[in-house]
């Protein structure tokens, strides 16, 4: 595997940028502070975040309530390093030299916060692993 970038960007994305991405943006944040360039967008982005979502990550001790969900663009995807999607589908442009990771993960949308915390968990569990593949310092 070639050495990551100084500072790597990773964009997520998802259909509704109201759940999945927006979690995952949240926890890279979270954990890697300004080591990493963070993006999130969807594919078809919802009006909010979903509060299900909102909730849980409250409780993880990460705020997302000021999150709006935004739109797909092909510059955020060129300006990324690593593009991880979440059940977007062929939405996502494809383009030389990116690195594409398709995390399978249910859709938080419509469930209640009993049901999104396991896919919380999961998500913080990836955004770990990735954090220790593409930023040299590890995490702090």
């Amino acid at each position: 595997m070639p050495t990551p970038p100084e500072r790597p960007s990773v964009l997520f994305v998802c259909v509704h940028n109201a759940g999945r991405s927006q979690m995952a943006a949240a926890f890279l944040t979270h954990l890697a502070g300004d080591r990493v360039q963070v993006r999130s967008a969807g594919s078809a982005p919802a009006a909010t975040v979903n509060p299900a979502v909102v909730e849980v990550m409250a409780e993880a001790g990460v705020d997302i309530s000021s999150e709006v969900p935004k739109v797909l663009t092909v510059a955020a995807v060129q300006a990324s390093d690593v593009v991880i999607t979440m059940g977007c589908g062929d939405t996502c442009p494809v383009f030389p030299g990116k690195r594409y990771l398709d995390w399978q993960l249910p859709d938080p949308a419509g469930q209640g916060a009993e049901a999104v915390r396991p896919i919380r968990d999961e998500i913080e569990k990836r955004v770990r692993g990735l954090l220790d593949e593409i930023s040299p310092a590890g995490r702090r």
